[in-house]
Order: C-alpha cells, then structure tokens, then sequence
C-alpha cells in the first residue's frame, strides 16, 4: 500500500469527505486509510447520529500506530450538514490552528448527511484560504443497494408525480442515496464479497448511469482500497459545486424527521450467536435500518462490538473492557420515525 506524497510547504491542506448511507462501510474504509498512512498526519471527524458515539469509539479503540485520540474528533450534536456554522467551522479551525496541523483530514459524515452543504462550508473565508475538498468518496453498501433496499426508480416517481401530483411519492431514503452519489468524485461499492461477479458489474454500471457526470466506481471488500486511491484526488470540490446537483438545491436547510435513533441497555450476555440471532428477527420484525454498539459478554475480558445493517450482522472483540467502565451493553437502534420503541427494547433485552 501506498500514501500520497507529503503536503508541501504553503499548499492548502486537502480535506476528504467520506458519504454513505447507514452501515455501508464508511468507518471501516478510514481504518484502512489510517492503518495505511505510512507516517502521514491524518485528522478525523467522525459525525455521530444518536446519543451513543461508537463510530468514534471504533476508530479510537482501533490500536493504529501514531494515530492518538486527539487525532480524531466526534461532531455528535446533530448532523454535520445542518450544523455547520455551531460545530464543523470551529472544529476545521482548531486542526488548522495547532502546532502541528493535520497534512490530510478525512471526514467521515453521518449516513443522513447531505455532502453539498458541507462541502460548501469550505467556501467560508478562513477555511477557504487554507484547506480545499479534495475529493467526496460515496460509499455504497453493494448487496444492500443491489436488492433496492436504499433506492427507488427516480423516473417511476416522477410519472406517478405527474399522474397524481397531490400524492406524496418522497422517498428520503432515496434522495439522500442519490445526493451522496451525485456530489462523489469516487463511489465504492463496499461488501463485494457479497456479490458475485455480474452482480457486482451490473451494480456498477447501474450508478455510473445514474449520477449525472463521469465518476469513477469501484468494488471494495472491507473498505480495502489503496489510499493512493482515494487520496489526492485533487477534486476542488467547493470551486465544483453546479456539477454536483443535489435534490435540496435552493432550499435553506433538510428535515431528518424520517428518522429516529435510540439506545438500549442491556447486560452482560452468556452467548453472542444467541444475541445475534434475536437482533437479527428484532430487526427484520421492526423494519430496523442499522443496530450497532458493544456488549459485555460473560467471563470474557474483551467487549463484543456488533454491528447490523437490515438484518445482516458481524460481531468481533474489540478491546478489554477498562477497570474505570461499566460493564453494561448499549446498542444504537436507528430506522424511520414510528418505530415501536419499547417493543423494539423488549425484545432486544429478551
């Protein structure tokens, strides 16, 4: 693997915004990207939605040679895009204020935000003069989009639209899909492994017709991709932005009332198949987006991250639990707003 060359002297510090819908990968491609820096100062933004901050956590309990905790910072008060002015703008000007500021900024944004009002936060003058987008890489969960789990026909819409314009045919599931595609200078179709060959080739050439300019696509399993790929770039993506069009474009701000997140506690566990097992049909039963989180697990040092998307899940140890914590398992339940919160926690505690 390699790494871009070193930021010269005076250059603007290049910035990457990692976009991609719930569970399609985003954390684990910047650990590729960190475990691969080969020296290289990398700063991460990591913007959470919900109350519980485990993407940062993941990253950070991660054990990644020269990469401290004062390397990564989480935007946990809402999503990036909507918050812009209250927390990513002071956020860039601390990194460019320090000693030794980062030489490559990865952000990674939630699976709700928006890429267009964040990349033109960069056009504020005191970012501007100092750092440059230099690329937007769109992540894409490729077994999750191949079954239509996250798109819709945008023509089949605007028919029906034009048929019967007082009918309400939004799907926000797809526009911020199709928003995340359209603003990428890279798109990665992640879980390839998941896919066979013409399944995956048919994906590809199915959003490369879709966005609307020509935007390289790539597969990925586990977010392997050499950072020499995804970095230096060179997109200037702020002085970009009519290429980029977005479904909110002339409007001051977007609602993310179609979802809701919520956490639930739970103790320690004798088994982790079992546990799996009943997230699995709590997810499919509840219509559930994504249910990440760590839980204790009896007699074991180490606490289980678990991670689901639909109904598909992975759980791993990722770190001894510290004397200092509390030995009590939290998961983060994201979906669209309705969602039956009690009977959701009820069964997940079993």
């Amino acid at each position: 693997m390699s790494a871009p060359a070193p930021k010269l002297s005076g250059e603007k510090i290049p910035a990457t915004v990692i976009t991609g819908f719930l569970g399609a990968g985003k954390t684990t491609l910047v650990r590729h990207v960190l475990e691969n820096a080969n020296g290289r100062r990398i700063a991460i933004i990591v913007n959470e939605f919900g109350s519980l901050g485990i993407d940062g956590d993941l990253l950070k309990s991660c054990g990644i040679a020269g990469c401290t905790d004062d390397d990564i910072v989480e935007l946990a008060n809402g999503c990036i895009c909507c918050t812009v002015a209250d927390d990513f703008l002071p956020t860039m000007q601390a990194l460019l204020d320090r000693d030794d500021p980062p030489e490559h900024v990865l952000i990674e944004t939630s699976g709700l935000a928006l890429p267009k009002p964040l990349i033109k936060a960069f056009d504020w003058p005191t970012i501007r003069s100092r750092m440059t987008v230099d690329g937007v890489i769109a992540v894409v969960d490729g077994p999750a989009v191949a079954t239509g789990r996250f798109a819709d026909d945008p023509d089949a819409i605007a028919r029906q639209r034009a048929e019967d314009p007082s009918v309400d045919h939004d799907n926000p599931l797809a526009e911020v899909y199709e928003d995340q595609l359209n603003a990428a200078d890279l798109i990665v179709v992640n879980k390839a492994d998941l896919l066979d060959a013409a399944g995956i080739d048919a994906l590809k050439q199915g959003i490369a017709g879709a966005v609307p300019r020509a935007v390289k696509v790539v597969s990925a399993y586990e977010g392997r991709i050499d950072p020499a790929v995804l970095l230096g770039i060179g997109a200037a993506a702020e002085d970009d932005l009519d290429a980029r069009p977005s479904h909110h474009d002339g409007a001051d701000d977007h609602e993310h009332d179609d979802f809701e997140s919520f956490v639930v506690e739970i103790g320690e566990i004798a088994d982790p198949d079992t546990l799996v097992t009943r997230l699995r049909a709590v997810a499919e039963a509840h219509d559930i987006l994504r249910i990440k989180g760590f839980v204790p697990v009896s007699a074991k040092p180490m606490r289980l991250a678990v991670q689901g998307v639909g109904g598909r899940f992975r759980h791993a140890y990722d770190r001894p639990w510290t004397p200092t914590e509390q030995r009590v398992g939290r998961l983060v339940v994201i979906g669209e707003t309705g969602l039956d919160q009690a009977a959701i926690d009820a069964a997940i505690r079993g």
